[in-house]
C-alpha cells in the first residue's frame, strides 16, 4: 500500500511517563480512530520471557517470544494466551525489563510488521518511542512529547499507587533515569524525535490542554 492510498497516522513518541498513551487513546477517541500501543507489545513480549523461562540475555530466544505473541487486543483488555493480562504488563518491572529487550533489534524486527498491521481506514494514532522514526515514518503529523523527568516520575507514582501497586517514589525516578538513558542510547530505533516531528511538553499541561493542542495541529494538517 503506498503513502497516498494508506490510512492516515498520527504518531506520539516520548520517553515512559510523558502521558503519550493517554493522550493517544483521547485523540484516537475524538477522531473515531483505532490506537496502538506499541509499548504493550514490548511488555507483553517481556511478560512472555519471564513465563518461557527464556533468558533475558537470549536475543534469538526474546526474539521468538515476540514473534510467537498469541496476542489479542478487546477494548481495555489485552489476551496473552487467552489470559487477561492487561494489568500485569503494566508492573513495574515488566516495563524495566521490556526496555532492556526493546534494545535488540532482532525483537524490534519481530514486532515490526505486527505494528504496522493496525495502519487501517479511517485512521490510526500509534504511540511508543519510534513511531514516527522507524515504524511509520510517512505519517502526515508526528508527536514528540516531552515532560520534566520528575513531573513524568510524580504521574506514574500516582497511577500506580491508584492501582494499588507499592512504589517508592525516589527508586522510581531513578529507574526512569536509567530507562530514558538506556532508550536514547540504544544502536536501533533509540529515542529521538523524528526530524520533521513536532515538540509538546507537557510538564505545565493537562490531559485535555495537551490533547486540544495535538488535534488543533491535526485540523491545520486537514484543512
Amino acid at each position: 500500500m503506498s503513502p497516498s492510498s494508506a490510512a492516515p497516522v498520527i504518531t506520539i513518541d516520548g520517553p515512559t511517563a510523558s502521558g503519550k498513551g493517554t493522550i493517544a487513546g483521547r485523540v484516537a477517541g475524538r477522531l473515531g480512530w483505532a490506537v496502538l500501543d506499541s509499548g504493550a507489545l514490548y511488555r507483553l513480549t517481556a511478560l512472555g520471557v519471564l513465563r518461557s523461562g527464556c533468558g533475558a540475555d537470549d536475543v534469538d530466544g526474546v526474539a521468538g517470544v515476540a514473534a510467537r505473541l498469541d496476542v489479542v487486543f478487546q477494548g481495555e483488555r489485552i489476551l496473552l494466551g487467552g489470559e487477561d493480562v492487561a494489568g500485569a504488563i503494566r508492573e513495574e518491572h515488566i516495563g524495566n525489563l521490556a526496555s532492556r529487550i526493546a534494545a535488540y533489534p532482532p525483537v524490534r524486527a519481530a514486532l515490526l510488521q505486527r505494528q504496522r498491521d493496525f495502519r487501517r481506514h479511517p485512521g490510526l494514532v500509534a504511540d511508543g518511542r519510534d513511531m514516527g522514526t522507524v515504524v511509520f515514518p510517512d505519517a502526515p503529523l508526528k508527536i514528540f512529547l516531552v515532560a520534566d523527568v520528575e513531573a513524568r516520575a510524580e504521574r506514574r507514582y500516582k497511577q500506580l499507587k491508584g492501582k494499588g501497586f507499592s512504589v517508592n517514589l525516589s527508586d522510581l525516578l531513578e529507574d526512569m533515569r536509567i530507562r530514558d538513558q538506556r532508550d536514547r542510547d540504544r544502536a536501533s530505533a533509540p529515542l529521538v524525535p523524528a526530524e520533521d516531528a513536532v515538540m509538546i511538553d507537557s510538564s505545565a499541561l493537562s490531559i485535555e490542554q495537551t490533547v486540544e493542542a495535538v488535534l488543533d495541529l491535526w485540523s491545520k494538517k486537514v484543512f
